[in-house]
């Protein structure tokens, strides 16, 4: 099983990137996908999550009204759609596949992307 994040870069405040995480290796129909970041100095926090069947999403307040969590079913792929970006979302965004339990809680996560850097100028 891989997750492949990419998508980051360094971008303005108030600017967006639309960060993409491929998946293989297993069928994600019947589970959610999320996003985590990590700043320097900081534990890793939930962004977004869906679940991959009916498309249930679930986002931080932080996210909600400028990150659209999606997925493209055919191509395996997840999405991250952050617009209205602060230099406080600069961060390592990871890309996960749930496993069990809460799909806030990164430990209920067991694969994980490499992460890709989102770096916000202000």
């Amino acid at each position: 099983v891989q997750l492949q994040a990419s998508g980051g870069g360094l971008v303005q405040a108030g600017g967006s990137l639309r960060l993409s995480c491929a998946a293989s290796g297993r069928t994600f129909s019947s589970t959610a996908m999320g996003w985590f970041r990590q700043a320097p100095g900081k534990e890793r926090e939930f962004v977004a999550a869906i679940w991959w069947e009916g498309g249930t999403t679930y986002y931080a307040d932080f996210a909600k009204g400028r990150f659209t969590i999606s997925r493209a079913n055919a191509r395996n792929t997840l999405y991250l759609q952050m617009n209205s970006l602060k230099p406080e979302d600069t961060a390592v965004y990871y890309c996960a596949a749930h496993w069990s339990g809460s799909v806030y809680v990164s430990g209920s996560y067991d694969t994980w992307g490499q992460g890709t850097q989102v770096t916000v100028s202000s």
